[in-house]
């Protein structure tokens, strides 16, 4: 099941995003990212596509991001009904959206079926070995998700205790070897965001590997801070964010 948000006005051929919502590969809906699917829609000019995923641990991996990837396939399929550009098609998402965001674009690479144009990951969960680390992150990860939580998470997806050898990167996208491929791609992260390191470790593999990247740390900014969205660091990602898929997609084409 998918969502679709069209910006109003112009019939012109259009770039397409598919929006992957986030809650810890254990919660959520399509619905619930709504508000900023309606604005990014307007924001960017694009066709935003939310897809409904199934979640752990009744669906544990793979199905969740294979649920992905026949969003994806179906949004290139109809991109001409959608008045959509295939060659400007976006893929991103939040937390866990984000880490399955990012876990497609490896898989949309590695089959080599479908194009993505730009990932924007907006603190991506893209590493279960943060949930087994001996060594912690000493000023993140206490606030909204927590080490707890982030256990239970990755054991719900996986069907494995986190920090397991034999890990698949369409799983946690951060075990991935091989980076390069890869679309042009927008991390963002609060500082102390449980996820701050293994976002910032995975950008500078990006960058390593050669994928144009760029890469946001909001100080003072914990997991979920773009909800707050009276507050100046969250209207400093709306505008980085926006204008990242902006020219993101705008290359692609």
């Amino acid at each position: 099941r998918l969502l679709v948000y069209r910006p109003a006005g112009s019939a012109a051929v259009k770039p397409g995003y598919l929006q992957i919502h986030g809650g810890g590969y254990i919660l959520g809906t399509a619905e619930v990212s709504d508000v900023r699917n309606r604005t990014l829609a307007i924001e960017a000019d694009c066709v935003v596509a939310a897809v409904d995923y199934r979640l752990a641990p009744e669906t544990p991996h793979p199905g969740p991001v294979e649920d992905c990837y026949a969003g994806l396939k179906w949004l290139h399929a109809e991109a001409g009904n959608l008045g959509v550009d295939p060659a400007r098609i976006a893929v991103g998402g939040e937390s866990a959206g984000g880490g399955l965001a990012a876990a497609l674009c490896l898989l949309a690479r590695d089959r080599g079926e479908l194009q993505v144009a730009f990932q924007h990951l907006i603190y991506p969960m893209i590493d279960d070995r943060t949930a087994a680390t001996a060594d912690p992150h000493p000023h993140a990860g206490q606030y909204i998700w927590t080490a707890d939580s982030n256990a239970f998470g990755w054991r719900s997806l996986l069907g494995a205790e986190p920090g397991s050898s034999g890990i698949s990167a369409y799983a946690a996208a951060s075990r991935a070897e091989d980076l390069t491929g890869l679309p042009p791609t927008f991390v963002a992260v609060g500082a102390l965001d449980l996820f701050v390191e293994e976002d910032v470790e995975y950008a500078r593999r990006l960058m390593r590997a050669g994928v144009p990247t760029e890469l946001h740390v909001y100080p003072g900014a914990y997991h979920g801070f773009i909800h707050m969205t009276g507050t100046g660091v969250a209207k400093r990602f709306n505008r980085d964010s926006y204008d990242a898929v902006r020219r993101g997609l705008a290359k692609a084409g």
